[in-house]
């Protein structure tokens, strides 16, 4: 493999594991509001924030599905 293509590859890792890392901010701060709910009960956004917490672990698990299948390619690509 080329130097420009390691390099475009290793840093679109970077950018996926930027991404997961965001999503897992996100995760923290929408305990924190269900946290807070705890001591200042709403059932709406209560029912929100899980909803919210749901898809934002679901994302995780796609990016992280995506890293995995990423660095697959990575790696073959240098061997090649």
């Amino acid at each position: 493999m080329d130097q420009s293509k390691y390099n475009e590859m290793e840093a679109m890792l970077h950018k996926l594991e930027d991404i997961k890392n965001s999503q897992k901010s996100i995760i923290d701060k929408i305990n924190h509001v269900i946290t807070d709910l705890f001591q200042h009960p709403d059932k709406d956004l209560e029912k929100a924030m899980e909803a919210a917490h749901e898809k934002a672990s679901e994302n995780v698990d796609k990016i992280r599905e995506a890293i995995e299948e990423y660095e697959i390619k990575f790696n073959k690509a240098q061997q090649e």
